[in-house]
């Protein structure tokens, strides 16, 4: 293989890592997509490993804001085209606080 072909390959398998294709591809993932990508869940379990063995509580608590904001945001907020309306913000209101509540009582308020 000559090195116009290795480039010409090169070039093709990078393609879909272009800026353009990666910020098209991301406005059009919902959230159910992205936390079902196989390299999504192995990063997060990943990251849960190292929070456990290290015992680090920052890692564990933004680990656990990541899932319980993305669960939130899944689960409470409107489809696309539907209107967004009080009563379909005050869930999304009240899971963030939740989340925001138990962050600040673990980090700043429980002692170990």
């Amino acid at each position: 293989m000559d090195k116009q072909q290795l480039v010409e390959k090169a070039t093709e398998t990078l393609r879909p890592f272009e800026t353009s294709n990666l910020i098209d591809t991301m406005q059009h993932l919902s959230v159910k997509q992205v936390f079902s990508h196989p390299a999504v869940l192995i990063m997060i379990i990943a990251i849960f490993f190292f929070g456990i063995v290290k015992r680090s509580k920052a890692v564990l608590l933004s680990l656990f804001s990541l899932i319980c904001i993305a669960a939130i945001v899944r689960y409470t907020l409107p489809a696309p085209g539907d209107d967004l309306s009080m009563a379909s913000m005050l869930p999304f209101i009240g899971g963030g606080l939740l989340v925001g509540g138990v962050v600040i009582y673990v980090s700043l308020i429980k002692s170990d």
